[in-house]
Order: C-alpha cells, then structure tokens, then sequence
C-alpha cells in the first residue's frame, strides 16, 4: 500500500511544457513549464481549489511596423486569455505576468503593450493581479506549480 501511494504521488506531479500561444490548466501537483524567448507568462492560480493555469504568448513585431501590435493579435491573445480564464471560471483566481524582453529596442514597445492589456483584462475579470516580473537578457525559463501558486524563474 506504502509504494502505491508513493507511486501515485510521483505520477501526480507530472511536468507539463507549454508550448508558445498555447495554455494549460492544471489541478494537482502538476509542474507547467514554458521556455520564455521575446514572450509572455500569464499564471494564474486558485491556491484554495489548487488548480490553476500558464498562458504563454509570444511577442511578435512585424518589421513594417515595429511598435505596432495589430487587432488580430491582440484578439487573438485575448481569446486565449479568455478561454484560460473560463477553465478557472468557479474559482477567484489570481495571476502573475511575467516576461523575457529581447534586446531589441524595437519589440520592447510592443511587448508593454501586450502586457498592459493582459494586466487591464485580468483586473476587469476580478483576477488579483501580482506584481510583474519582467527581464532582459538571456532566454527564460519559467516552472510554475499551480496548486501552491508558486513561480520560479531562471536565465
């Protein structure tokens, strides 16, 4: 019985990489990891029901228009944070942006807009929103435990 449950323990904390443009929804102590290159974390969590989500999305700068972020995408992203939000929709989440900024001056200003509208979203739908943590540099990679609201990053 000892190694049964030892064995269900192992299984239920599974690690889960998700992938750019993509969410998860997790219960449990499942581990959701996302590698973070020009891009955006959104986790979100309920500590309480221990479920919650990663969303990640890139940052995308069309080279016509560096500093613009066109309808489309922003709709695009917003669906996605709606359909995250949805999957948490018994719960009152809160939620942690975090994101790696390239060293291009160019996409930066378009990465803050993206940013802006996730936290303005997240605010209007009653989501707590944490402080952000944002970074230049090296590539990040982003492990978050949705049951203990827990987020860690590295470069």
């Amino acid at each position: 019985m000892h190694m049964r449950r030892g064995l269900q323990r192992c299984m239920a904390s599974s690690e889960i990489h998700v992938a750019p443009d993509r969410f998860e929804v997790s219960s449990g102590e499942a581990l959701l990891t996302a590698e973070l290159r020009s891009a955006i974390a959104v986790c979100v969590y309920d500590a309480d029901e221990e479920a919650g989500a990663l969303l990640h999305l890139r940052c995308i700068v069309r080279h016509s228009k560096p500093a613009d972020v066109t309808d489309t995408t922003l709709a695009t992203e917003l669906l996605l944070l709606h359909r995250c939000l949805e999957s948490l929709r018994e719960s009152a989440p809160a939620a942690r942006i975090v994101a790696h900024l390239v060293d291009t001056p160019q996409v930066n200003p378009a990465c803050d807009i993206v940013i802006k509208l996730v936290r303005h979203y997240l605010e209007d739908a009653g989501v707590q929103v944490l402080p952000e943590d944002i970074a230049a540099g090296p590539a990040r990679t982003l492990r978050f435990r949705p049951s203990m609201g827990w987020v860690h990053t590295r470069a």
